[in-house]
């Protein structure tokens, strides 16, 4: 699982830090190269072109599966991050303000997205929150996003996705919500239609150049507990 921890000290200060891979003697594991090394010999190889390339943006944030199954429904794609905040004072065993936040990543060919294909995802969401989700004080978010990989995009399923929104309080907000996401793209068209929060859409549009100005999960989390 891809982790992101933040401590803030007294001088409220924070610093990131990512996955930690050993190394050998002759290379530290703080070099880019080790790091990249390390990366890649953990992301598994697609069959398909496209997810390939794909798995090459995602890697550095999520750990990624192929071939995931769960509650009957198969994804080629797969990946998870979490991301943990942590206040600390004088030293890390004296921490308080503890939070977190995940993101699971589903996503999958299909010969043709339907309304009922995403509606019975989002169901799909909204099982695995029930299941996955440990609902208390250090829960922040959790994101389901559902990606389907088709030929084309018809009207009726750009409509959905574009005024889909899901988003659950647990606890009036107590302890944190959920959101339910749902992206389809035709690659070979170069088309995509996202629904609003769905920041890993932009992972799967090949054909654009990654932009740097829209907030991703990380950084709305970060910014949400330093208000």
């Amino acid at each position: 699982m891809s982790d992101s921890s933040f401590d803030a000290g007294s001088d409220e200060s924070a610093s990131s830090s990512t996955r930690a891979e050993s190394a050998d003697s002759s290379e530290s594991a703080d070099s880019p190269a080790s790091a990249g090394e390390s990366a890649l010999s953990d992301v598994p190889d697609w069959d398909d072109e496209y997810l390939d390339r794909v798995s090459d943006r995602l890697m550095y944030h999520f750990d990624l599966e192929k071939d995931y199954r769960v509650r009957g429904e198969r994804f080629d794609l797969y990946g998870e991050v979490r991301i943990e905040n942590r206040k600390q004072l004088f030293h890390p065993a004296i921490n308080y303000a503890n939070h977190e936040a995940h993101e699971h990543l589903f996503a999958r060919r299909t010969g043709r997205a339907t309304v009922e294909s995403l509606e019975r995802l989002a169901e799909l969401g909204h099982d695995l929150a029930d299941e996955w989700i440990v609902a208390d004080e250090e829960h922040f978010g959790t994101e389901f996003t559902f990606v389907l990989v088709t030929d084309s995009i018809s009207e009726p399923v750009r409509e959905f996705v574009e005024g889909f929104r899901d988003r659950t309080l647990l606890k009036l907000g107590f302890y944190g919500k959920y959101e339910v996401n749902l992206v389809v793209v035709a690659p070979e068209a170069e088309r995509l239609v996202a629904s609003r929060n769905a920041d890993a859409a932009t992972a799967f549009r090949l054909w654009d150049d990654v932009p740097q100005a829209e907030p991703g999960l990380l950084e709305r989390f970060v910014r949400a507990l330093w208000k």
